[in-house]
């Protein structure tokens, strides 16, 4: 203990990390690629109205961003996006432009120039999951018909727009990773149909381009398989879930089942809701780089021959599921316990790693960052819950007693949270509160079996898990359990708050832009998502909604509520949280109802950020004065 600490309550304490330090940070550096010792990669503008450039790293050191606002390389392809930008031989970007949705082609010092025909409706054709090849770029597309109906198909498109897009490929739901072969014959993708979801089941496909033949290699209703590689020109690499765990696999195009590189209980890929990240990366010597793990991805190389795996001794503790290679260089984004996500590139021969871009412009002094701690929680049933414990941590401030808490719920649901240190986890543990993220049986990271706990159970699993770590923080002596909140975003936000109605656990509730009913939600959201609820909880049947939604069951809830929502969210309409807070007003139910006009799912501009943060702290100080 530091005899310079002031003792203070907790939630009081002073921090320099600020509201409007954190809105301005998270430039969320994200899809690195590397070639000819040249490093791209996109990262987001807060301050600039939330929007998304390019930017690119010379051997030199020299930094350049490659879109002025108001260009914004954002798809929406389905609402989520992924990878909006493909690296062109020789110099220069292909790109789908936010505003229209159409590729844009800029190169070097040039200025942005459409390649892709204008439709006949705003962001009706979007693309995604760009490579070039031979002059072409090669891609996803959605296409928004005017029946209301969404399609979707890989395409192909001249570099220099001379030509209409170019279908290969059609007829189901969904498509990811297009993959020419190196002759150039054959091209590999995953696809999948409505109900299921890309992390349920997929199906590895080739295409000979000759005459438009298609055949299945593996996947199936009940087998994910994701990130398909080419090994020469008669096999792949994929990752499949067949085991009970994302691991690596090999296949032959003659239809022999995938062979297993390296069986193990660990996931060597995450959750497909963004399109375009590759896990693992083909090295010129035929190892292969790959991120492997639970919760948290280790970097490793893999060697296929013989199956060893061996971890590379890095200064990260994990890495965003997306890698690139060239040559001798390696780039991803990787994470430590006092470094935020960063661009990295490693040079193989020597193993240097060197960071080229932080998600945090200026990190705060190590001290005020929380140092993540795994631990296990016992659920209901004796069952196994994985967290991860930020405690506060303030070099200056100590309190007395057991400090208040956040339990942290993740989206998704189908996502799961890591130890990667963030500004927005200081921003309150450097005052005194406490972070417990919950990854919540149903969470990816942790092998099927964990995954598939909240199919038809979620509402049920998820709340009791939640309210299982509260009384876990409680019983360690780790949290004040008068003083325990619970906030959630997205499908977070729907456990909070059916936390919230189902417990007493809980001091208070935040949700973000998170769903309050089912039976609007299936109505009303995109096409992605649209049948996933029937994974979740089952076909729409209103008894069976109502014993799960928050709505139907907010007499339960007895602890003051924040809502903050986004106007122009189309994944999960405003009018889901201004009905929880009308029926939370018409039960005299204290709740503050936030609204930011032109924000979609997932706030972005520094503006809106800096206010609902500083709304959240106030909401805190509040309910844990005293």
């Amino acid at each position: 203990m530091s005899p310079e600490q002031a003792v203070l309550p907790y939630a009081t304490w002073p921090s320099p990390i600020s509201t409007a330090e954190v809105a301005r940070s998270g430039p969320r550096p994200a899809y690195p690629t590397v070639a000819g010792g040249q490093v791209w990669w996109t990262e987001d503008r807060p301050a600039e109205g939330g929007r998304t450039t390019i930017m690119r790293r010379d051997p030199d050191g020299a930094l350049h961003e490659l879109l002025a606002a108001p260009w914004s390389a954002r798809t929406r392809v389905h609402e989520y996006g992924g990878r909006s930008y493909a690296v062109v031989p020789g110099g220069g970007v292909v790109f789908a432009n936010l505003a229209d949705q159409r590729l844009h082609l800029v190169l070097t010092d040039g200025e942005p120039r459409p390649i892709t025909p204008e439709p006949d409706r705003d962001a009706a054709l979007r693309y995604a999951d760009m490579t070039v090849r031979d002059g072409r770029v090669w891609c996803v597309r959605e296409r928004h018909h005017d029946d209301g109906r969404v399609s979707r198909s890989i395409v192909s498109v001249p570099l220099d727009g001379s030509a209409e897009p170019h279908e290969h490929v059609g007829g189901s739901d969904f498509y990811a990773y297009p993959e020419l072969s190196p002759d150039g014959e054959h091209l590999a993708y995953i696809c999948w149909d409505h109900p299921r979801m890309p992390w349920n089941g997929t199906e590895l496909r080739i295409t000979r381009l000759a005459d438009g033949r298609s055949r299945t290699l593996c996947g199936g209703p009940a087998e994910s398989v994701l990130a398909p590689r080419w090994c020469g020109d008669r096999h792949l690499y994929l990752v499949s879930d067949r085991s009970g765990w994302w691991n690596l696999y090999r296949i032959a195009l003659d239809g022999t089942a995938p062979e297993a590189l390296h069986p193990a209980e660990e996931e060597f890929a995450g959750p497909l809701w963004q399109l375009g990240a590759h896990p693992y990366a083909v090295l010129d010597d035929g190892r292969i780089a790959v991120l492997h793990g639970r919760g948290d991805l280790r970097l490793g190389v893999l060697d296929p021959a013989d199956g060893t795996l061996t971890d590379l001794d890095v200064p990260y503790t994990g890495w965003a599921p997306a890698l690139d290679r060239d040559g001798r260089s390696l780039a991803g984004i990787g994470y430590g316990p006092a470094t935020p996500r960063s661009v990295v590139r490693l040079d193989l021969p020597t193993g240097r790693a060197e960071e080229l871009r932080q998600d945090a412009g200026e990190p705060p002094e190590t001290a005020y960052l929380p140092v993540a701690r795994s631990v296990e929680i016992e659920g209901r049933s004796g069952r196994r819950v994985h967290a991860f414990v930020h405690p506060p941590s303030n070099p200056r401030c100590r309190g007395e007693g057991a400090p208040p808490y956040i339990v942290s719920v993740h989206g998704g649901p189908t996502s799961h949270s890591t130890s990667a240190p963030e500004l927005e986890k200081a921003f309150f543990t450097s005052r005194g509160i406490g972070v417990l993220d919950v990854n919540y049986g149903g969470s990816t990271g942790y092998g099927r079996a964990y995954r598939d706990r909240l199919r038809g159970e979620w509402g049920v699993v998820d709340v009791e898990d939640v309210i299982a770590a509260a009384g876990w923080l409680a019983a360690q002596g780790l949290a004040d359990p008068a003083r325990i909140a619970i906030r959630g975003g997205s499908a977070g936000g729907w456990t909070a708050m059916a936390a919230c109605c189902a417990s007493d656990a809980f001091a208070g509730g935040v949700s973000y832009y998170g769903v309050s009913a089912l039976g609007p939600l299936v109505a009303a959201t995109h096409d992605f998502e649209s049948r996933y609820v029937e994974w979740l909880v089952g076909p729409e049947d209103p008894a069976l909604y109502a014993s799960r939604e928050p709505l139907a069951r907010v007499a339960g809830v007895s602890c003051p509520m924040l809502l903050l929502q986004g106007l122009s969210d189309p994944v999960v309409p405003p009018a889901q949280s201004r009905a929880f807070a009308d029926a939370l007003a018409e039960r005299g139910v204290p709740c503050t109802y936030m609204t930011f006009e032109g924000e979609a799912h997932g706030f972005r501009r520094v503006e809106t950020r800096s206010a609902a943060l500083a709304t959240e702290l106030a909401f805190y100080q509040q309910i844990f004065r005293g």
